[in-house]
């Protein structure tokens, strides 16, 4: 009897938190990775107006 009762007993999860915090860490990520391709575009393109004019 103990051992049925002790397996009906719910457990709530933390897995909605962590899945709502794994998205909020891609998106960052995916936002600096953005951020970062975009400086070296505009870098090179300031660069090269620069090395032409």
């Amino acid at each position: 009897m103990t051992r049925k009762a002790a397996a009906e007993i719910v457990v709530p999860t933390q897995r909605q938190r962590s899945d709502l915090l794994g998205i909020a860490y891609l998106v960052t990520i995916a936002i600096v990775m953005l951020a970062w391709i975009g400086g070296l575009v505009w870098a090179t393109i300031a660069f090269f107006s620069w090395l032409v004019s």
